[in-house]
């Protein structure tokens, strides 16, 4: 049985990645011009921080140059956690996603944009902002019913704690 070159890396740098008290998210190798750039994405329930992406950098660079995971030629390293709209794809990205806004493109057609209150093992818990004045609503959605789900990024997010003192 063969197996790809994405699922070598994975299964050499996971257990790096998950010694240094974070989740392997992304594997991914791409060619620019002549050279190649392997991408490593990682991320943990609390973020990771320059010090960690560090360290876990060293290691993978490390175990890299001792295999030949990444065969002959020279390539780029790059670690780094996920983007500000990140797809949600795993159970444990929707965990760290509450409190976010997320949109949702629903398996039955359309789509959604509400903010993740809580997320279970069936489902979340979602708040729809209120459209016109009127107050927000909230809904239950089951995992199946989700085709797709991104992290929105919020630029005049108010805290509901600002709007209180505000009041």
């Amino acid at each position: 049985m063969s197996t790809t070159q994405n699922e070598r890396l994975r299964e050499l740098l996971e257990p790096l990645v998950t010694s240094q008290g974070l989740d392997l998210e992304e594997i991914a190798v791409d060619s620019v011009g002549r050279k190649r750039v392997l991408r490593v994405v990682v991320d943990s329930d609390t973020g990771a921080d320059l010090d960690q992406i560090a360290d876990v950098s060293r290691e993978l660079s490390a175990k890299l140059d001792e295999s030949d995971a990444m065969g002959e030629g020279e390539y780029t390293l790059e670690v780094g956690t996920p983007g500000a709209e990140r797809l949600l794809t795993e159970h444990r990205h929707y965990v760290r996603a509450e409190g976010r806004l997320v949109k949702f493109q629903l398996a039955e057609g359309g789509e959604l944009v509400a903010r993740i209150l809580k997320a279970d093992d069936e489902g979340l818990d979602l708040e729809v902002p209120g459209v016109k004045g009127r107050k927000a609503t909230t809904r239950r959605i089951a995992f199946p019913e989700i085709a797709k789900a991104r992290v929105q990024v919020e630029f005049s997010r108010k805290d509901k704690n600002e709007n209180a003192e505000e009041a």
